[in-house]
Formats: structure tokens, sequence, C-alpha cells
């Protein structure tokens, strides 16, 4: 395999020290670092700590006259196969929400056709201060993956939260992730197939995503309160891992990932027309929180409030079942089949008995009880339902339970095809 490159840039924070580990385990995947160090993250780790680990000339300065002589900046900006932002200081954050090039990493970073990955660290109130929330949002608006800090105990005393940069075995995964790789044996072999680099290539995926909004009259319609990150998390994690995904979305506030082909619907009638028409697809992922419910016969104009007239009765009728419908066995059944069960009470349960119902795989269960702040929040707690049994797993952020999922789709594919040899 061509070996992949990255360019890291380290941001001006305490836990800059962590990427000298980073570097040395990127590097022995075969990985080539080229460094970008800020002057800010000259105070934590040095230049020449940094390119003894490297091997590789370590930048600084954006006017250097050797590297800019060949317009330095623009070559690392493209050489590289993904760029890292590590630690993501709030003011790097905000610099590149803002679209700033005053330095040499934001004119990198500016300057890049590539994919980034950012992963802040900072205090947990500079985390959460809404100008760092708003420019992480239109950073990840903006196609920039980013790795939600941990949490835990800061390095001032007495401060803890979020914040903490995740541990380097975290990093070397998602970096390994994007690069297309699965780990350090595969990174350090001489792998030529497109399916071992991405291992999802060739597959197709189909995802559901949102609500669904059944119409009462022409300004009034029955939902619910999903925002749709899960799902087009997934959607965003498939494609990363080379497949060819189609997105079929309800009404949502949040940008289409890019390289998916996305099909915009509202109700569960056209969400239900729009999955069969993806078909055939080697994988269906139907997170989508559609609705049970719609009105037998919506209202041509608007439901009129009249002055001591009673409100107006909505008889309901049942809308199809997506997930049932697309899982019923059938040649054109996908042959991985994903459903997700949000419950308030009784959450495995209630998703092992639609497992059974449904006629799916796995089903992804949350508890999305109003304390939880799951729904339409960034962070997930689920649950895997199998045959096999139930997994808990830990809280992470929505991108982490996609890239998480998406990896366990590949291996059961893998295995599938290992057993049918």
């Amino acid at each position: 395999m061509t070996q992949k490159r990255i360019v890291l840039i380290i941001g001006g924070g305490i836990a800059a020290y962590k990427c000298l580990d980073l570097i040395r385990r990127l590097k022995e995947c075969g990985v080539t670092v080229r460094v970008v160090l800020t002057r800010a993250g000259e105070q934590f780790v040095t230049p020449l700590s940094v390119g003894a680990l490297s091997n590789e000339p370590v930048f600084t300065n954006l006017f250097d006259l050797d590297a800019e002589r060949e317009i330095g900046h623009i070559r690392l900006s493209r050489d590289a196969d993904l760029i890292v932002v590590a630690p993501a200081t709030a003011d790097l954050l905000a610099k590149m929400a803002g679209g700033h090039a005053d330095d040499l990493a934001s004119t990198v970073l500016m300057a890049t056709d590539k994919p980034v990955i950012v992963a802040p660290a900072m205090n947990p109130r500079m985390w959460l201060h809404p100008a760092t929330q708003r420019n992480v949002a239109q950073l990840k608006a903006d196609g920039i993956t980013v790795i939600d800090p941990a949490v835990g105990e800061m390095a001032e005393r007495g401060e803890a939260g979020s914040g903490r940069l995740p541990e380097v075995p975290e990093l070397v995964a998602r970096i390994e992730t994007a690069l297309g790789i699965g780990g350090p044996a595969l990174a350090a072999s001489n792998v030529n197939s497109p399916s071992e680099r991405l291992p999802l290539a060739g597959r197709h995926v189909l995802v559901t995503s949102g609500p669904t909004h059944e119409p009462i009259d022409p300004v009034r319609y029955i939902a619910n309160r999903s925002s749709g990150k899960q799902g087009h998390a997934i959607a965003a994690a498939a494609a990363r891992a080379g497949a060819r995904v189609t997105l079929v979305s309800g009404p949502v506030n949040i940008a289409d990932p890019s390289g998916v082909e996305v099909v915009h619907v509202e109700t569960a009638a056209q969400m239900l027309k729009a999955a069969c028409g993806a078909l055939p697809a080697d994988v269906g992922v139907f997170t989508a929180a559609v609705a049970d419910w719609r009105i037998a016969t919506a209202a041509n104009q608007k439901i009129k409030k009249q002055a001591g007239a009673k409100a107006p009765k909505l008889m309901l009728a049942e809308n199809p079942d997506v997930l049932k419908t697309i899982a019923a066995d059938g040649p054109q059944r996908p042959g991985l089949i994903i459903g997700f069960a949000a419950e308030t009470d009784n959450v495995t349960a209630y998703a092992a008995g639609k497992l059974k119902s449904k006629n799916a795989d796995w089903i992804v269960a949350n508890d999305v009880s109003p304390e939880t702040g799951i729904m339409g929040g960034d962070r997930n707690r689920v649950h895997l339902v199998s045959v096999k049994g139930v997994e808990d797993w830990p809280e992470m952020s929505k991108e982490d339970v996609a890239e998480a999922l998406v990896a366990r789709i590949a291996a059961h594919l893998r295995a599938h095809e290992d057993a049918s040899e």
C-alpha cells in the first residue's frame, strides 16, 4: 500500500505532550507525519523533539524563506492524505470557523482540499462557551470531523469536566479510519485491495434519518423530536469507509453529509417509497423516527379555531412500517438490517421484542428520557441487541457511535464472506 501521509497541526495546550506519543504510534503504523507547530504549540513541545520522532522537517513559520520559495504551505496542504489538528484550541477552532489565514497552521487549513479532523482540548468552561460551541457546529456543517473531548480532570487544580484531549489509542483509531486503514497490522502490510483499504468499498448502504412530518392541515403536522444527528453521522461514517450511501432524510436542521446521495422526504409514506427505490442494498440502517400514525384525511385548508366550537377530532390512521417492510424476507432484503429503538423505559426488553417483530438482524437501542439529553443532543449511549444478546456501549459522541457501528458492520460483512467461501 502506498504509504499514507498526514499533516499534524499541534496547537498550544498542555495536551500537546500527547502528540509526541501520537507521532510515534502513527509512525509504527507506517504513516508519514509532517508537523506544523503553532507559535503557542512551541511553548509546550519543541521542534527538536517533534522532528526527532517524525524524522521529518517541522514547520513553524508561514514566511520561511526556503519553504515558501515553492509555496510551501500550499504543498503541505495538498501532499497529505489527511489534516489532523490536535490539540485544537479554542483559538484555532475560532480561526477555522471564521476562515482566518494569518499563520502557517490556519493557512494550511484554508488551502487544503483534503479531509480534516480536529480534536479539541481546553478548559471545560471554554469548551462549553457558546462561542466555542457555535464554532464547532459551523465546522461540522462544513464537513470537518470533530472528535469530542474526553471527560476528566484538567491540568488546572480543581477543574474537571469535558475538555481533555482523547487518549492516543483513540486518536490513532480515528485517524486510521479516516485514512481507510484497519489498524497497525494492516497499515504496515503491503495491501493493494480497495476493499482492504476501505472496509465498505463496493457496498451500498441505505440509511434513514430524522423525523417524519405528517400533515394535519397545510400549516400543522404531527412529528417527534428527532434531530437526525445520529443517522447523518452513520451515513457520513459509511461513506468514509468507502460505501456508496443513500440517505433518506426526513426534515432536519443539519447539513447533508458530504459524499452521500441524499433523498429528502417529509412523510412516512414518502420515506418508504424512497427507501424501496434505493434497493438493492447490502446494508440497511434505519435510524429515522417514523411517526406511527398520520391524520386519516388531512385538511386542505388551515383548520380555524372558532369561539364556542369544540376542538376538532383528529382521526388517525396507521402509517406504513418502513423497517418491517424493508426487512421482510425476499430477494430485495438487504443482507444486514439494523433498526433503532428510542425508548424511555425497559429499553433493552422493548428492543429485543422489536428485533423479532420487525425481522431485523440488530437493534440499536437507547434511552431517550428527557433527563438523558440524548434526543437532539450530541452524545449517545446505546445498546446493541441481536440474537446473541445485548452489548452495552459506553457513552460516546454520536460521531463515535457511528464510527463504531460502521466498524462492526464491516467486520460482520467480512466474517459472512469468509464463512461462505
